[in-house]
This record gives structure tokens, sequence and C-alpha cells, in this order.
């Protein structure tokens, strides 16, 4: 068995939106905010941990830590003897936030243990997608995480899978974020258990207008970010962001919730319009950070130093 211990590497994950509106569960987009984390096998067992960043203080410093679950999970899975960790991650991705965190938790976990196993096993990124999945629970956020881009997730017998788009090139992200959270957990627990059949209908259109918005007709977003699946229902948990939303799309920005919430992605059609829109929210929500970011195309990305 190849000793392991020594080698090195440094991960880099993007942030992550889905949802998009009314892509509920399908579709996400990768972020140019990314956490970063530098992973050292040593010698013995278990796991230190040094936080930077976001989750410092809070979150675990062990093998706990859900990105150090994530690498034992890969080892794990792969009948590979895990060895000790040394683990430093800058965090600047939001907790809470519905900006993919735990997805990137995940996937900068799963990223760094195939740079450790680099000549030891090879992974596909059909692979890496089931891992990723396992893991998170369903491919909505790890799929844009791992891969970049705008990214179509779905499940079938044979496990997860995804279809990877180039965004138009006028797609101009700003990503508008509270300074309180929202679990995950209870904005799933607000979704009722059925639809009625226009309002899945009226989803399923939408959803197919906004992949065409994103990747080749910009003008079109208003109408494409349109739901009526899950914001409605999440609404009441999170009125704030409610108001946000309501004043960007008075005022023609197609504004959705950003994953579970509570921050707001606002999908301009140019750098112009984005602009317009920043400014909108510094003057009637100050307290709300403005994150004027880029759609990451490249997802995650490993270098190994060993």
């Amino acid at each position: 068995m190849t000793n392991l211990v020594g080698r090195k590497v440094s991960v880099k994950v993007p942030a992550t939106s889905a949802n998009l509106g009314p892509g509920f569960d399908t579709l996400g987009m990768a972020l140019s905010y990314y956490d970063e984390l530098e992973v050292e096998a040593v010698a013995g067992s278990g796991a230190v941990v040094e936080v930077i960043g976001e989750g410092a203080g809070e979150v675990p410093t062990d093998e706990n830590n859900l990105v150090v679950k994530s690498i034992a999970y890969v080892f794990e899975q792969v009948g590979v003897p895990l060895p000790g960790l040394k683990l430093k991650a800058h965090n600047i991705i939001p907790h809470g936030r519905g900006m993919g965190s735990s997805g990137a938790a995940v996937v900068s976990g799963i990223v760094a243990a195939k740079g450790l196993l680099e000549g030891v096993v090879d992974f596909t990124p059909e692979r890496l997608l089931q891992l990723a999945t396992d893991l998170e629970g369903h491919p909505d956020n790890v799929a844009p995480a791992l891969f970049g881009g705008l990214t179509i997730a779905w499940e079938d017998a044979k496990g997860p899978h995804h279809k990877k788009l180039i965004v138009h090139r006028g797609v101009s992200p700003l990503e508008l974020v509270p300074n309180f959270k929202m679990s995950t957990a209870t904005a799933r627990a607000l979704q009722p258990e059925s639809v009625p059949h226009e309002d899945a209908v009226f989803n399923v259109s939408r959803s197919a207008l906004l992949v065409a918005a994103l990747t080749q007709s910009p003008e079109l977003l208003m109408a494409a970010t349109e739901d009526r699946l899950h914001q409605d229902y999440r609404a009441e948990a999170m009125p704030e962001a409610g108001k946000v939303i309501e004043l960007m799309r008075a005022n023609n920005h197609a504004a959705v919730v950003s994953g579970a919430g509570p921050s707001v992605l606002v999908l301009a059609s140019d750098p112009a319009e984005r602009m317009e829109a920043a400014k909108l929210a510094a003057e009637n929500f100050p307290q709300w950070r403005a994150l004027v970011l880029a759609v990451d195309f490249k997802g995650a990305t490993v270098i190994s130093h060993q």
C-alpha cells in the first residue's frame, strides 16, 4: 500500500446558488466566491483542523468536521486506510445563507481526497458526483461546486447525473447577503408534499425558459425566474428576504431566493443593470452585504504538492 504521509494538496471550491427560482432541486450555478483548503497527510490517526474566516470557533476542528468526514468517506469507499490529517480551511462562503457552504465543504473533502490519492485511485466525474451526493443528500449544489457553470442535475436508478452548460456572458450575478442565517432543514420543512397541477405546469415552463435565458437570452430572465413551487411557501420564515425580492422585481431585476435562503440572488442581464440593483439594495437594505460576482466556469480545483 502506498504511503501517503507527507502528501499535501490545495483545494479551491466555489460558492453555489441552487434552484435559481423555478429550477427547484435541479438547477444550480457556481459563483466566483471561494473557500480554500490545505490538507496534509501526516503519521498517526485523527485530524486537526484550523478554520480561518467563516465558521471559525463554530465548526468542529477534529474528525467531526464535515470536510474531514468527507475525506474519510472517500477513503472508506475506495478501501484505502485513512492517514492522519492536518487541515487549514480558509472560508469566506457564508454559513446558513443559501450559498452552498455545506456543499462546498463536502466537495472540498472529496476533491482533497482525490488529490491525496492521485496515482493510487482514479476518479471519474461520475464517481465524484456520486460520492458528493451520498454525503450532501442531493446533487443540485454539489454538481456546480464540482464542475462549475450552470448545471442541470437529476437522479435515476443508476445514481446522480449532471449536464454542465455555459452561461451567457451578459448574465451578471449579484448576491445580497443578510446578517442572519436560515437552516436548510427549516426551509425544506415549509414545503408542502403536493402542489396544484397548474403550479407544477407553471414551473416546468419557467424552468425550461430559464435554461434558455441563462445560456442564450438574458433579456428573458424576469419571466424565466418566476416560481410557484418553493419561494412563497418559505417566505414566512424569511420575511425580509421576501421584501428584498419584491423590491428588486418591482424594479425589473430578476431576483430569487438563493438556495434555501435567506440570501437573495439577482440575475442581471448585463453589468450596468447589476449596478442599478446593487444601488437599489444599498439604499433600501443597507444592512445587507452586496457581492458583485461572476459565474465560475471551472468548479473545484486541486493542486498536489507532493
